[in-house]
Parts: structure tokens; C-alpha cells; sequence
């Protein structure tokens, strides 16, 4: 039975970056993966596959709108999913490749079968051939991710009603399509697809899509929806989703409607993927949601184990997974992990982007006794107009004391730019940061001092000064 100092139970974001930490500190240390290929969910069905797909449809319409601004006709041309994921899969590839050279380069060892603990010391591996090993570890590292969640009355085939891991599969563009949820994976791909020109039905139970977000930000997300075609049906109950044997599939709705389309994409959400690692006998309990609870390094109730990425639950982002895997990994060593700061950004990939991090609005204006708000809209800026992407905006919320609680950013660049804005958080910086500072111009990035200038000015005019600013 072969020992390592660290075994981590999966390959993706979070387990990558827990072993390569490990490894650093010249320990030995093992990944255990399921699957053939390496990465996860992340690389192969999620994060870079679908942002692949987004980048494509977005050059696309670039181009189409480029050849009608210059008085060119033409037809949306009929580039079939395959084309696009053939692209997508060099994409992958290459993710992969780097990540199997990063893996071996710091002498990881990458062990394929499906895993099992006997003992809270002990894991069964079972390889694709049957047979199966017994490993042993002083510390193990659970980032097994998670898996779509699967609903009795949505019967997904993976043919006509496809999840969040199989769309991809689509062989072609369908002509229309039926997106059942309204949460990040949804949207990301309700939008690509209406981009794409398909017919495209977003349906949710809540009023808006994404309402986690700042209001400002799924208005203006729903607004561009709508206007590429796309249909968004909100505050509804499904009853049931089924093929009609012919050629469409049937979404009904508790009140009898009925919506039919060619496709649907049923992505309600996720859940974590732990079936048979049998936790429970390394004295590992789940919780209501299914979820291993830890403390903030990710250590378990079982102190050699620790739990990072999906199977703890939101945020559930890849970036934050990698974070959580580096700082167990710290935790297990006895290293000093750094400060984390509670600023973790979020980034969303539909058409428009959407990026936020710190305060929404209304949480800020119930905290705080005075909130301002500024706004620099990208039809604004000469940037926006230079890229004809006019669509977007960016958003500071500030407080009284002249300080920045929240940024919020829809449109071209916004995962990029949501940076400076986490950063600003970080430093404590106040909105004459943004003021007194110099920006490159013309860029996206001026829209920080646009906004600064409006909240500033805001302010001194509710104090009676006399405003610095122009």
C-alpha cells in the first residue's frame, strides 16, 4: 500500500491548486481522479468550454455587425455547434495539457479510478479495469466538485432535454430552446445561445434572473436578452418537462401553459458530487444540503480531512475553489496562507458580461445612514463608443464617509475591470481615489473616475461644500 504525506480526491480547480501548493513544500502528495482527462467539470463541461463557446458567438457578431456598419449584406452564416465546439476543444486541449505538464513538472503523482474511503487514513481506488488499490495518506483533501441537479419531474435524456454538463454535446444549433433556471449557468448560456440565433426561452421561478446581483445589473441583463431575441418568463412553477415523441419537447407550467421547443437546457443548479466516497467511513457527516461543512481553512470535523470547491458550497466559483484549495493546503503545512479579504468578485460570462463585488446597493443603504451612487455609462465613454459597445455601465456605490462599499459592472470588459474596483475594496481606498488618479484614455477603465466624479460631487453638494470637482 503506497503512502502519501497529502491525497486529494479530484483534479479540478480547487484539488489542482491544493497539490501544487503541497508539492512546493517538497512533500509527496497523490490526485485521485474519476475520469480519464484531468480538470474536472471546470475544464471539460463547465468554465472553459462554455466561455470558449461565448468567446466564438461574440466574434461572430462582431463581425456581422461590423460588415452592416459598413453597408454589407449578409446573412447570419449557418456555422453549426460542431464548428464551434471543434474550436472550443482545441481550447480544452490545450488547458489540459498544460495542467497534466504543471502536475508533472512538481511530481504529482495522478491516479485514475474511482475512489472510496475505508478508513479516515485508508482510500479505495477502483481503476476503469476493475481492479482496485489501497492508498494511505496523513491528510486528504476532498475537491470532488459537483454534478447537476436532477429533478424527478424534468426527465433529462441528454437528446432532447439536455443538462448543464451535456449541452455541449449538441450536434447542431437548434432552432429554438427552452433554458429552465435563472442562475449563473442559465443565463451564460441562454444568452450565448440567442446570440447564436437561436430562439431562445429562459423560464425561472423568481421575478428576475441572477437576484443575487445589484438590480441595475439583471435589468440591464434582461433588457439585452430581450433584445437579441431571446424571451425571459419569470415567476413560474414547472409541473413537468417531456419529449412528445415526434420532434418537440413540452414544458408545462403549474397553470397548464404550455411552452414547446426543439431543446431544452435544464440548469437548475448544481449539487455536490460525493456518491460513493463513502465519507461516512472516514466519520464524515453531510449536512441538509449535502454539503461537508468546514472551518474557514477547510478543515472537516475529521481533522486530517479537509473540503474545498463544490462540495462546501457558494461561491462556487472556480477562482474561489483555487483559493480555498491553496489555503488548505497552507493549513496542512503549517504555512501562513496570507490575509484573505472578504472581497471575492464575482464574474458572469452571458452576453453582456456582469461582474460585481462588495455591496449592492440596497445591503449598502441599510448599513450605512448616507449612500450616493455613481454612474459612468460606457455610451459615455470614448472607449465605448470607439468599440461600439454602448451598452454597458459601471456603478459605485459610496457611503457617506466617502468611502467605497460596492462596485457594479454590466457590458464589454466587465470581469476585467471588476478588478480595480476589488482592489479599491482591499486598500480601504476612498471615491477621491478614483478622483485625484490619472487614467488611460480612451479606455474602460476611465469609467472608475466618470463615477467617482458623480458620487463626489453628490456628496459635497448634500455637505454644502464647494466641489473639487468639475
Amino acid at each position: 500500500m503506497k503512502h502519501y504525506d497529502i491525497l486529494v480526491i479530484g483534479s479540478g480547480p480547487a484539488g489542482q491548486k491544493a497539490a501544487v501548493q503541497v508539492a512546493k513544500a517538497g512533500r509527496t502528495v497523490a490526485i485521485c481522479e474519476q475520469l480519464r482527462e484531468i480538470g474536472g467539470a471546470c475544464v471539460h463541461h463547465g468554465t472553459i468550454p462554455s466561455k470558449a463557446l461565448r468567446e466564438r458567438a461574440v466574434e461572430q457578431s462582431r463581425v456581422l455587425e461590423r460588415l452592416k456598419a459598413l453597408g454589407v449584406e449578409h446573412d447570419v452564416p449557418n456555422v453549426g455547434l460542431a464548428a464551434l465546439i471543434g474550436e472550443m476543444g482545441e481550447v480544452v486541449k490545450a488547458h489540459d495539457r498544460y495542467m497534466a505538464e504543471q502536475l508533472r513538472r512538481n511530481g504529482i503523482d495522478v491516479i485514475h479510478g474511482r475512489a472510496s474511503f475505508e478508513t479516515d487514513s485508508i482510500l479505495n481506488v477502483r481503476r476503469t479495469g476493475g481492479s482496485a488499490e489501497r492508498f494511505s495518506a496523513d491528510y486528504f483533501v476532498i475537491a470532488s466538485g459537483s454534478k447537476p441537479r436532477k429533478l424527478d419531474n424534468i426527465a433529462v435524456d441528454h437528446e432532447y432535454i439536455f443538462d448543464s454538463d451535456s449541452i455541449l454535446s449538441l450536434a447542431y444549433l437548434p432552432d429554438s430552446m427552452v433554458v429552465l433556471g435563472g442562475g449563473v449557468i442559465a443565463c451564460e448560456y441562454a444568452s450565448v445561445f440567442a446570440l447564436l440565433g437561436v430562439q431562445v426561452t429562459l423560464i425561472d421561478r423568481s421575478e428576475l434572473p441572477m437576484g443575487f446581483l445589484d438590480s441595475d445589473l439583471t435589468d440591464r441583463f434582461v433588457d439585452s436578452f430581450e433584445n437579441s431575441g431571446g424571451k425571459f418568463i419569470g415567476k413560474t412553477d414547472i409541473k413537468e418537462v417531456r419529449f412528445d415523441g415526434i420532434a418537440q419537447v413540452e414544458t408545462e407550467f403549474r397553470d397548464g401553459t404550455v411552452v414547446r421547443s426543439e431543446k431544452v437546457l435544464c440548469a437548475l443548479g448544481r449539487v455536490s458530487q460525493l456518491e460513493g466516497l463513502r465519507v461516512e467511513n472516514a466519520g464524515l457527516k453531510v449536512n441538509d444540503r449535502q454539503l461537508i461543512e468546514v472551518n474557514k481553512m477547510g478543515q472537516t470535523a475529521v481533522p486530517n480531512i479537509y473540503a474545498v470547491g463544490d462540495v462546501i458550497g457558494p461561491p462556487s466559483l472556480a477562482s474561489a475553489s483555487m483559493e480555498q484549495g491553496r489555503r488548505a493546503a497552507c493549513d496542512i503545512l503549517g504555512l501562513d496562507p496570507g490575509r484573505q479579504g472578504g472581497w471575492i468578485p464575482t464574474g458572469i460570462y452571458a452576453v453582456p458580461e456582469l461582474a460585481s463585488v462588495g455591496a449592492s446597493e440596497v445591503d449598502a443603504r441599510q448599513a450605512h445612514d448616507q449612500i450616493v451612487v455613481g454612474y459612468a455609462h460606457f455610451k459615455e465613454i470614448a472607449r465605448g463608443q470607439i468599440a461600439n459597445s454602448q451598452e454597458g455601465m459601471l456603478k459605485l456605490v459610496v457611503s457617506g464617509d466617502r468611502m467605497i462599499r460596492g462596485v457594479h459592472i454590466v457590458g464589454e470588459q466587465a470581469t476585467e475591470l471588476i478588478h480595480i474596483g476589488q482592489m479599491s475594496l482591499i486598500q480601504g481606498a476612498s471615491v477621491d481615489t478614483f478622483v485625484e488618479n490619472v487614467f488611460n484614455f480612451p479606455t474602460y477603465a476611465e469609467s472608475y473616475r466618470v463615477a467617482a466624479l458623480s458620487a463626489a460631487a453628490q456628496l459635497s453638494q448634500s455637505s454644502g461644500e464647494t466641489t473639487k470637482v468639475a
